[in-house]
């Protein structure tokens, strides 16, 4: 009898909006990692204490991960934060697709907005109603690309994003965070 191979598992990223961030929500990632694992998904590791926890699911679809972690954060840690989910497929497009000039230059700031599902639309630009004089904003499938010189920042339509409803369905990550993530995740696949 041949021996039935049991399918790969899919690499994600589940970026927890709000958590550690200004003293608020504060959870540690090591038990929010022991949570992950006590939900059976495989290889759970974090990366900084923002709210990045990497794992594999047989679970492929995004949105139904995002329900489960959400009601799990409700649960244990009586936490409403909203998550984002995203494949390695999509952090590999997302990745592929940032801008090349996007090199570190300390004048400026450069981030990735995450949408979750129910704002991903490139008419969430009309909402924000960047100011192109002084900001960059584009929009990729599942994440707005935000850059602007940091003197200007306070300035920007993304500064004042806080104040608005549609903030609470994004998160955001700056570039280096989302490429270690990209690769963290290449890893995981390769093992």
């Amino acid at each position: 009898m041949p021996r039935r191979t049991r399918p790969p598992a899919n690499v994600f990223v589940a970026l927890l909006r709000g958590v550690n961030v200004g003293g608020k929500n504060i959870i540690r990632m090591s038990s929010v990692k022991a949570s992950f694992e006590r939900m059976r998904f495989k290889d759970v590791s974090t990366y900084i204490n923002s709210g990045n926890i990497l794992f594999k699911s047989k679970e492929g679809d995004a949105r139904k991960l995002e329900t489960k972690i959400e009601a799990m954060l409700s649960r244990e840690y009586k936490l409403g934060c909203k998550v984002v989910v995203r494949s390695l497929s999509e952090i590999a497009t997302l990745v592929g697709n940032l801008p090349e000039n996007w090199t570190g230059d300390k004048r400026w700031k450069y981030d990735v907005i995450f949408l979750r599902h129910s704002i991903d639309s490139k008419n969430v630009l009309k909402d924000l109603a960047p100011k192109n004089d002084i900001e960059q904003v584009v929009y990729c499938p599942g994440t707005l690309l935000w850059s602007a010189r940091i003197r200007d920042w306070s300035k920007t339509s993304i500064h004042k994003l806080a104040s608005q409803k549609i903030f609470q369905d994004m998160t955001i990550r700056n570039t280096n965070t989302t490429r270690k993530i990209y690769e963290l995740m290449k890893k995981m696949s390769d093992a």
